[in-house]
């Protein structure tokens, strides 16, 4: 098992108490990464703070809600406190609620803005300075096949969510890019709670069907394994990742 450029980097890792979040940080605890847990659910980044440590990796916990700037930047500076810097910031809390245009759930549109755009920005603001005082660091953004091409019917503001994910990256990649790699992760459909946040049942039983197809989140944490691990004269700028019978 390779360790290469991964051993020893300390990695801020948002949503991490469920789902791909949970799935990189024991991916990345095993190949030697420092990491720093950050989501909601305090109780359950405990539990898993716990058992990387109790396999000798290094983990420490802070509750988060990304779309608060003041816990966005809490995050960073309780890495550096227990670190001494911050190698990588993987951009992954997220939120997903599928449902018609016709159905104006817009208490579901602003969490899926606040939490997927300003939730990541929030994310780069936090960490950016820290980057550049290092001269280097590495953003990996979490996107979506939805953010390639519009999930439809009912994934229309999920989707403008994670299109500006991908425009947001390049974005950035163009401004800093010299020193500082970002990395888009792009999942198609993967088994996680991210398919139960709509108050829709129509969309909800449609997402059931979807998902019967889902792959496990494992295989987005060695997909982000893979930017890591790469020499820092390398930047692996986008992954489409997405189960092989999911046709768009």
């Amino acid at each position: 098992m390779t360790t290469q450029n991964i051993s020893g980097k300390v990695v801020v890792v948002t949503g991490a108490s469920s789902g791909l979040g949970e799935a990189t940080a024991r991916h990345l605890a095993a190949k030697g990464a420092r990491l720093v847990l950050a989501a909601r659910r305090l109780d359950r980044l405990d539990a898993l703070v716990a058992e990387i440590t109790a396999a000798g990796g290094q983990a420490i916990a802070v509750q988060t809600d990304v779309t608060v700037k003041a816990d966005a930047a809490a995050m960073i500076a309780a890495a550096l406190k227990a670190f001494g810097r911050v190698d990588v910031l993987v951009n992954n809390a997220g939120y997903m609620a599928i449902a018609p245009m016709s159905a104006t759930l817009t208490d579901e549109w602003d969490k899926m803005i606040d939490i997927n755009i300003k939730g990541l920005l929030y994310g780069v603001a936090a960490a950016l300075p820290v980057f550049e005082a290092q001269g280097s660091g590495q953003f990996i953004n979490i996107s979506s096949i939805a953010g390639r091409k519009v999930f439809s019917p009912g994934g229309t503001v999920y989707s403008g969510t994670k299109f500006a994910v991908s425009a947001i990256s390049e974005g950035l990649r163009h401004e800093v890019g010299s020193k500082i790699r970002v990395t888009v992760i792009s999942p198609g459909g993967v088994n996680t709670e991210l398919k139960n946040g709509s108050s829709d049942e129509q969309s909800l039983k449609a997402l059931d069907d979807f998902y019967q197809i889902a792959i496990g989140p494992d295989a987005i944490a060695r997909a982000i394994a893979y930017a890591l691990e790469q020499p820092a004269d390398v930047d692996v700028s986008e992954i489409a990742i997405r189960p092989t019978a999911q046709d768009f």
